[in-house]
């Protein structure tokens, strides 16, 4: 009878250890107000809009990445993918919201041109002066 009662306490402690991790709490992400940064900085746009995705390094492994239901990409990689070359105008137009990626666009990722256009008043000159600091600072992570 000890025995059976042995058993069935290592039988309970392992279903809750084996279940312990299906209840954790699913990460969320938090909707916040975007807070205008310099438009001259691609460096401080980068870690205000996107290290919290893609981390603060461009590898893709920001706090709030394990909540997307798509990965965000290695930035750094972005040349190396395409023979070399980093590619400027994809990286613009992935910015601005012309050119949507899985997680670009969605729920998930802010399409940055309209939140610049608003941030800057409807200026154009002020968001291509976001979009080209921004792509330069992404850049410059590629891989060497």
């Amino acid at each position: 009878m000890r025995a059976h009662k042995s058993l069935w306490i290592v039988l309970a402690v392992i279903a809750m250890v084996i279940m312990a991790p299906a209840q954790e709490p699913k990460k969320e992400i938090k909707r916040v107000p975007v807070k205008p940064t310099s438009a001259e900085s691609g460096q401080e746009m980068y870690k205000a809009y996107c290290a919290v995705c893609h981390g603060t390094e461009g590898k893709g492994n920001g706090p709030a990445a394990d909540a997307l239901k798509v990965p965000p990409p290695d930035l750094t990689a972005l040349a190396g993918k395409n023979g070399g070359k980093y590619p400027a105008i994809k990286v613009s137009a992935i910015i601005r919201g012309e050119e949507v990626l899985a997680a670009h666009g969605s729920k998930d990722m802010p399409m940055w041109g309209q939140l610049f256009w608003s941030m800057s008043g409807g200026h154009e000159a002020e968001v291509q002066q976001r979009v080209a600091n921004l792509n330069k600072y992404i850049e410059s992570l590629q891989k060497k």
